[in-house]
């Protein structure tokens, strides 16, 4: 029976009288099945991968009258197919979790700079009184929140990160406004193109309120280059801006966070809130980990852990705010894209290649055709030590690795930490650590 203080729209109740299914048992699966409890309706997990869960056979659709899927199952899915022609409603989680929240749902995209700006606006707004929760893409389910909270109250906000393979499935997510970072080459692995990548994208922007679009310089080149209405943007300068005094000593005060700030002071003033709190709300702001932070300062050479950055432009980004050029320790799982782009790009910031992973052998042919010293290792700790013997005074080796982690590690954490791990254990002068 339906609990009270969680009530289905119209639309879904007759699809929650039967047992709903949950395909896939990750956070998103798990925080689906977490709100389906507190609705009082039995949720079965559908995910052979993981082990918890059983194949959705065209029988097992027939039983479901609801079914919610995790970002990891695109449009095309077989078993996507299969519910469907079951006449089943198909609902992405973070879909599923906005038709019963009662609050704001403020969402925030791009190809990069999406959580520390999610993670900025929910801190921001915490300092000025607002009850505001990060979740979505950031590694907490938007079903998870909702069942916590019962839906929220009128007055909460929902700080919602949004990737592509959440919003192309959209069909009834209403966002009250949405900040879009930039746009570049990512996860052509699952879109057959770039201009398939902004579109999955942009059906965000259809799900969102009219003037509420707050877009970066590169989302808004790339709408006008391609036909899309840009007039359905605010554009945010956010490219090759001067320096903002009030910002020295924060992480925003130099690019790449400073586009972040400026998307987050965007929306800030079009919600009518005086800059000078968000300014101070970046001074008291801690970045997560794994975005470009330095580990540890060992006989002179700096080592930077910058594990997030699982994309071509994430990896440009972190290079350009070295002096000079670096060693860098790159590779891992092929996300599609201009390989051979990527290196042509970032080769004259680099000393000395150091690959990793399953695109190490093409790193490595490209590098070599530019003539750009490289090295081809085994593995995490073999790059460590090989960049540190490479290395001298002044220095910096930065783990940037520019695909994602899935090759070798669980996760883009569990590279960073084991990166970590292995400079700590490095046999050098133990300098100033930090």
């Amino acid at each position: 029976m339906l609990t009270m203080s969680l009530t289905p729209p119209p639309s879904l109740r007759p699809a929650l009288a039967r047992p709903a299914a949950v395909l896939g048992a990750g956070v998103s699966g798990a925080g689906a099945q977490s709100l389906l409890a507190a609705l009082g309706v039995d949720g079965v997990v559908y995910d052979v991968r993981s082990g918890q869960g059983e194949e959705f056979t065209a029988a097992a659709a027939r039983r479901h009258g609801l079914v919610v899927f995790s970002p990891g199952f695109p449009p095309g899915h077989p078993w996507l197919a299969r519910a469907r022609a079951a006449g089943a409603v198909c609902l992405g989680e973070l879909e599923f979790a906005a038709r019963f929240w009662r609050g704001r749902v403020i969402a925030v995209t791009g190809t990069n700079g999406k959580t520390t700006l999610t993670e900025l606006l929910t801190h921001a707004l915490g300092t000025v009184g607002r009850r505001a929760y990060a979740t979505g893409n950031i590694g907490a389910s938007f079903s998870r929140l909702v069942a916590d909270r019962s839906g929220g109250n009128p007055d909460d906000d929902a700080i919602c990160e949004v990737s592509s393979f959440q919003a192309e499935t959209f069909e009834e997510f209403r966002a009250d406004a949405t900040l879009w970072t930039n746009f570049a080459e990512d996860h052509l692995e699952r879109h057959p193109g770039l201009e398939a990548y902004f579109d999955a994208k942009w059906r965000l922007v259809e799900q969102t309120f009219s003037g509420k679009v707050f877009a970066g310089s590169s989302v808004v080149r790339f709408a006008r280059g391609h036909g899309r209405p840009a007039h359905r943007l605010v554009p945010v300068a956010s490219e090759e801006r001067p320096a903002d005094p009030r910002l020295a000593g924060t992480v925003f005060a130099q690019y790449p966070q400073r586009e972040n700030f400026l998307l987050a002071a965007a929306w800030w003033r079009a919600d009518g809130r005086a800059e000078e709190e968000l300014i101070a709300a970046a001074r008291t702001f801690a970045p997560g980990r794994h975005r470009l932070d330095r580990v540890a300062m060992l006989d002179g050479v700096s080592f930077w852990n910058d594990s997030k950055a699982t994309n071509f432009h994430a990896v440009e980004a972190a290079l350009g705010g070295f002096p000079g050029p670096v060693i860098l320790i790159a590779g891992g799982r092929a996300k599609g894209g201009d390989v051979a782009g990527f290196v042509r790009r970032i080769a004259p910031r680099v000393k000395h290649a150091v690959l990793i992973g399953e695109t190490s052998a093409a790193l490595a042919a490209h590098f070599g055709a530019l003539q750009v010293a490289h090295t081809c290792c085994s593995g995490l700790p073999e790059a460590v030590r090989r960049a540190a013997t490479l290395a001298v005074p002044g220095d910096h080796v930065l783990l940037s690795p520019g695909f994602a982690s899935f090759d070798q590690f669980r996760n883009y954490q569990d590279r960073g930490d084991q990166f970590e791990h292995l400079v700590g254990q490095l046999p050098l002068p133990a300098g100033n650590l930090g």
